[in-house]
């Protein structure tokens, strides 16, 4: 008899969806979306094929020890309680002989979402606990629009629900590739919707994405890391035309004038015209045109940004920028509209009791430049030096930038121990590996994208030989002598029980049963009740209203007003490299040798253009260099890719020989140098050179 079961996976994909889990003699058979899930929600190809990774035969089932050097794969299996006694001796000898900040967390998103069986939160709490250890600060995702907003907005929850698409007139897609890339799981098809009543979608992008041929009515392409000078020649034109809308700017922000001296040329002698920003862009000057004028005159528009626009050089003031133009044409704060700012997550949620992270003193160095922290420590002007590395859900010698530096970190340490269910490139680093339990091996409530909480069930027993990452924990802190402040008294079940008896659901068998959790509300949209009286409610900015010019931002490291930037040109690397998100992978989750992430094969975008120029045909064997590193990958010739750029999807895992990568893993060429005040990443800013592969 086949047992159907509310399920929700939490992997980092920017949605979480409602599931249902079949089970038969213990086994699960399929996952398919929930009977009760809102009408435009679907589920991704990974959460519907996940079979494939809670039975493959790569799933660790027993603690490893290393054996062998670093990175070779030798290791030996050993028990529990040797691997627990073992873990709690190295640390107790690193917090005794360097003291706790001797430690560095590297959490990571492989469960993300759940209220109790988070891989950020839990290892938090359990560091906490156990001493001041080195944290890290901000993300890759979204460190530089997450730092930025707020200067502007006062905060960052200024997002939007996909229902409210549906008043729409135009959409703009700017840098969002919505259909691989999951702002919640009901966007693409709201998007999608708008595009079928005769709403425009345009989608600006160096590339022709699956968004452009299945969501977009038009393709805007741009040269990565050059977004803020379009949308500075598209203030240029609304301004110059008249097209602003003069009395929401006057109403609801401060700068407008300082930022208008700038966009004309008057504060520095350049006019961001359409014809100047084409030199720099590679967006025609009358698609700017036409694109600028067609942005004011529809009501209303929304502006969703994707994270690829604020991963370059300058990430910040693209962010801001988007904002900026959404202001200025009237559409921030409106029905159908919205502000500009990054989407996902962004509004309130059901509330949902947690855990909670114990109050410490941790010193903190950035995410993004955590190996450069570890090589260089205090010599290098960091907080601390690092002896070892506790890492939680995370692949970093897969999705950290230069992953050679990397490796060089974890060779550098003293220890390193994580938790996952692979042997990742990660993990092959690491002297002990713990084996964790996948999602639907679990019961837990998961928070998604919009106005949800879920119920997910365990719908099969754990394979055997793996344990819950709340569980490791629990044991190794009673180990180390903190195990009841760490627990709370409490197993899973239990904690489940408060975060229940803590929200806003009524009826909890009804929870349970469904899997499901509506808020009452799903046409938001974010600071509405700012436009709707600014005195009544003022922005959490020193003006109370939008600052278009934020001294505040100038005090932190930035400027004042958002500017133009873009990286140099480099005569020995003349081509951009961008690694957008696969349709196939949560980043490098499905990696390895799982047949989902086969699908999302490793080659490199490239225009017929610059493969002409380097004698390269579709199919060959090239390799992609510059000075962090070599990739050898197969070519795949189009038009679908502007000329001067190229595309690796990133979430490959690495395969290193004789220094040359042949899986595919963009972050061999990437770097550790962030883009600044945030200290965000920059990987859409790098430059490469491809030539035919000499094997």
């Amino acid at each position: 008899m086949i047992k159907k079961t509310p399920v929700t996976c939490n992997l980092d994909c920017g949605a979480g969806c409602p599931l249902t889990a079949h089970v038969e003699n213990g086994k699960l058979m399929r996952i398919q979306n929930s009977a009760l899930k809102p009408a435009h929600a679907s589920a991704c190809p990974v959460g519907l094929n996940y079979t494939e990774m809670l039975y493959s035969p790569d799933r660790l089932t027993s603690p490893l020890l290393r054996t062998g050097p670093r990175g070779s794969g030798e290791f030996k299996e050993i028990s529990w309680d040797e691997a627990m006694d073992y873990a709690a001796e190295k640390l107790t000898h690193l917090k005794e002989t360097y003291g706790a900040e001797s430690l560095i967390r590297l959490g990571g998103s492989g469960s993300c979402r759940g209220a109790l069986h988070n891989t950020a939160s839990l290892p938090e709490r359990f560091l906490g606990l156990w001493g001041n250890y080195t944290e890290t600060s901000g993300n890759y995702s979204s460190q530089a629009t997450s730092f930025s907003v707020p200067f502007v907005l006062g905060t960052n929850k200024a997002g939007f629900d996909p229902a409210t698409l549906e008043h729409a007139n135009m959409i703009i897609l700017w840098g969002a590739n919505i259909s691989d890339v999951r702002f919640g799981n009901e966007t693409a098809r709201r998007i999608s919707d708008a595009k079928n009543r005769g709403a425009s979608v345009v989608v600006i992008d160096p590339r022709r994405s699956r968004s452009v041929k299945h969501l977009g009515t038009e393709w805007v392409a741009v040269v990565p890391g050059t977004d803020t000078i379009l949308m500075a020649a598209i203030l240029h034109v609304l301004i110059t035309e008249t097209l602003i809308d003069l009395d929401f700017i006057n109403t609801y922000s401060i700068g407008f004038e300082e930022l208008k001296q700038y966009i004309i040329g008057e504060s520095d002698g350049i006019a961001k015209t359409p014809a100047w920003a084409e030199e720099r862009c590679g967006t025609p000057s009358q698609t700017i045109l036409s694109l600028a004028r067609r942005y004011a005159a529809t009501d209303p528009v929304a502006l969703i940004p994707g994270l690829s626009i604020q991963r370059t050089l300058g990430g910040e003031d693209a962010a801001r920028m988007a904002v900026i133009l959404q202001t200025v044409t009237g559409n921030a704060g409106k029905m159908g509209g919205s502000w500009g700012a990054y989407m996902g997550g962004r509004l309130p949620k059901p509330r949902c009791g947690g855990m909670g992270v114990l109050e410490t003193t941790p010193v903190s160095v950035p995410v993004y430049r955590f190996p450069d922290a570890i090589l260089g420590g205090k010599k290098a002007g960091f907080p601390s030096d690092i002896k070892g590395i506790y890492t939680v859900g995370g692949n970093f010698l897969s999705q950290g930038s230069d992953i050679n530096k990397n490796i060089r970190a974890f060779n550098q340490v003293e220890f390193s121990i994580c938790h996952d269910p692979f042997m990742t490139p990660t993990a092959s680093y690491c002297d002990l590996v713990l084996p964790t339990t996948l999602w639907p091996e679990r019961e837990d409530i998961i928070t998604p994208s919009g106005n949800f909480l879920l119920y997910s069930h365990q719908a099969v027993a754990p394979l055997e030989g793996v344990k819950n990452d709340y569980d490791i924990f629990c044991e190794l802190a009673e180990r180390l002598g903190f195990g009841d402040k760490f627990s709370g008294g409490k197993d899973a079940k239990e904690w489940l029980e408060v975060f229940l008896a803590d929200s806003d659901i009524d009826d909890m068998n009804a929870f349970r049963e469904t899997g499901i959790y509506s808020g009452p509300d799903h046409h938001r949209v974010g600071l509405s009740e700012f436009i709707d009286d600014k005195k009544a409610n003022p922005l959490n900015t020193p003006s109370g209203l939008i600052e278009i010019v934020s001294q505040a931002y100038a005090e932190a490291g930035g400027s004042a007003l958002p500017h133009c930037q873009h990286d140099a040109p480099d005569k020995q690397h003349p081509l951009r490299m961008i690694t957008p998100h696969p349709r196939f992978r949560i980043h490098s989750q499905t990696g390895g040798n799982t047949l989902m992430g086969k699908k999302d094969k490793a080659t490199l975008w490239l225009n017929n253009t610059d493969a002409k120029k380097r004698n390269i045909e579709d199919g060959d064997l090239v390799a992609i260099t510059n000075d962090r590193g070599r990739i050898h990958v197969e070519a795949s010739v189009s038009e679908n890719i502007m000329e001067g750029v190229v595309c690796l999807l990133e979430g490959a895992w690495p395969v290193i020989e004789s220094g040359v990568d042949t899986g595919g893993s963009p972050n061999m060429l990437t770097s550790t140098e962030p883009t600044l005040p945030s200290e965000g990443s920059r990987t859409h800013s790098v430059r490469v050179e491809v030539s035919k592969a000499t094997t």
